[in-house]
């Protein structure tokens, strides 16, 4: 399973971007990011925001690792 936490914060840093950037945008305290990083979910309209702000479809992400272990199951 995907670390959405994790996958957030490597897309920041892949974009060479940082937390207090990530926060501004989203309107929220710098804490609160460091707490998105460790959660292994989050809820879906924050993944949305955060989609939008980083320019990262990370639903999509989602949708091919579900694929993947569909596909697996088979």
């Amino acid at each position: 399973m995907i670390h959405i936490g994790q996958a957030i914060e490597a897309e920041l840093r892949e974009q060479e971007r940082t937390v207090s950037w990530l926060s501004r945008r989203l309107d929220c305290d710098r804490t609160k990011i460091y707490q998105i990083f460790h959660k292994p979910a989050i809820k879906t309209d924050m993944l949305m925001k955060i989609s939008l702000v980083l320019n990262k479809d990370f639903f999509k992400m989602l949708d091919d690792e579900y694929k993947a272990e569909l596909k697996a199951k088979k």
